[in-house]
């Protein structure tokens, strides 16, 4: 009797674990352009407050070391959605300009493509800056979202300061400026108007589409183009702010995550939601010596070194990153490292879909760092990271604790008097020396050794394995926009 008791609670058991896995959850989004580590409340920043975000980080897996492929736009954003270094993508540049000729290649696998072939409505609101229709690629449609796994996109073609920037939306009667998109406005104005504000847009969009799909799983891909350089906020939220214009635009960041977390309550879809929270790098510091009269203003990568278009520096790569599922992943301080690669094959695993075999993918399943409930015992892989540079070359290493430099650069011209290079690397203890201050390189040899080999058998391997795009042919230039205009 015990032994048939036993048995039918084992089959209970195992059919229970069944239905559970076979209820794919949702899964949102959130990426910020250039919010920087510190320009958070949660992070211990004393006068921007970010209540909605902070619940997040309360009630999920706070990442406290959490990287970004690269220190600049496409190419991070290229790694968040492939599970992919950016050297692979061919682009031959870190930022994709409104003329360039090459875009996201139709043969990547992104998650929105992932997610679609198993069931999921996917829709994206935001900046996508993975490709733009012109001349030189003859206006293809492979150059946007739609080419690449998203059901729907509003959003901007690139960061909205540039001159020739875009806000479009997908519409299959659109012919302007290329088949299935219609376009909504160009060189976008700093309008404070709430109804037109970019990152009121994007809420109101995301909302509307969590609505039309709550009965089947969807993804909704949040890139907010704040609070980058150009800021806005709208009216409701202009000077309420003590930390100034930066503190108000992070304020209506922050109540779009609010609107979008409320929407999923009121549906009863909070608990079937995986939320993601991220930043594509850290704060654009090199305006910080502009005029105040221009009205920009930039973050924080406090307590780490630099920020946005660095080689290699921790405040370029390191960003905030918060994994919120109510009963599935209990409140943590996670202190172990992961990266934007981490998050395709991480999706994957929970949500069904095979992670490919015919491809690199650089990223780790890190459901073990997230909650046992999604991978009981298993190990998650030992973490080594490589931070990309401007042609998505390789500058840094980073293993366990360990950090060691190949290439220095920053945007503030000033490398704080270091050097670096494969004769000459830099190492650093980065969970104790925070600010890369102590070079352990003379007293560490042979660790200096090992990763330097880990960098030229990276290197190789994706010499050997070739990329989609031929870089040879391509003509791209470093974004090097001297104001942020984009003039």
């Amino acid at each position: 009797m015990l032994k048939k008791f036993a048995l039918i609670l084992f089959v209970l058991v195992c059919c229970l674990a069944q239905t559970w896995a076979a209820e794919k959850p949702n899964v949102v989004i959130f990426f910020l352009d250039d919010s920087g580590y510190g320009d958070f409340s949660y992070n211990g920043n004393p006068t921007i407050h970010t209540p909605n975000i902070d619940r997040l980080a309360q009630g999920g897996v706070r990442f406290t070391q959490f990287y970004v492929s690269t220190a600049a736009c496409s190419a991070s954003r290229y790694a968040l959605l492939t599970g992919r270094y950016p050297l692979r993508s061919g682009f031959g540049t870190w930022v994709l300009n409104p003329g360039a000729k090459r875009y996201i290649h139709p043969r990547e696998i992104t998650i929105a493509e992932g997610l679609n072939r198993v069931g999921y409505a996917t829709g994206m609101f935001g900046k996508w800056h993975l490709g733009n229709p012109n001349k030189a690629n003859a206006m293809s449609c492979d150059s946007l979202p739609l080419a690449h796994g998203f059901d729907e996109w509003v959003g901007t073609n690139v960061s909205h300061d540039y001159s020739n920037a875009k806000l479009l939306k997908s519409d299959i009667n659109g012919n302007n400026p290329v088949k299935g998109y219609s376009e909504i406005a160009r060189n976008l104005p700093s309008d404070r108007n709430a109804s037109t504000s970019l990152t009121g847009r994007y809420t109101a969009a995301a909302v509307t589409f969590i609505k039309a799909n709550k009965d089947k799983p969807f993804l909704a891909y949040i890139a907010h183009n704040q609070p980058h350089l150009g800021l806005f906020a709208s009216e409701a939220f202009t000077g309420k702010s003590r930390r100034g214009l930066l503190g108000d635009v992070m304020s209506e960041i922050d109540d779009s995550v609010g609107q979008v977390m409320n929407t999923l309550k009121q549906e009863g879809l909070d608990k079937k939601t995986l939320v993601i929270f991220a930043s594509d790098n850290g704060p654009w510091l090199r305006f910080k010596k502009k005029d105040s009269d221009r009205r920009l203003d930039v973050g924080y990568a406090y307590p780490f070194r630099d920020g946005k278009g660095c080689a290699s520096w921790e405040g370029g790569f390191r960003v905030p990153c918060i994994f919120y599922w109510p009963g599935v992943i209990e409140p943590k301080h996670q202190k172990e490292p992961a990266s934007t690669l981490d998050i395709l094959p991480t999706l994957f695993k929970i949500c069904g879909v095979e992670v490919p075999v015919d491809r690199s993918i650089d990223g780790r399943d890190i459901r073990p760092l997230l909650s046992g409930k999604l991978a009981g015992t298993q190990e998650v892989a030992p973490f080594k990271f490589i931070y990309s540079y401007s042609r998505n070359e390789p500058a840094a290493i980073r293993q366990g604790p360990w950090k060691l430099h190949i290439r220095l650069g920053s945007q503030l011209n000033d490398n704080y008097g270091f050097e670096a290079s494969g004769e000459k690397p830099l190492l650093f203890q980065v969970e104790q020396d925070l600010e890369e201050s102590f070079d352990c390189a003379i007293q560490q040899p042979e660790r200096v050794k090992q990763m330097l080999k880990e960098l030229e058998l990276y290197e190789g391997q994706v010499k050997e394995e070739g990329v989609f795009w031929d870089m040879e042919s391509s003509n791209e230039v470093n974004d090097n926009r001297p104001d942020p205009e984009g003039n």
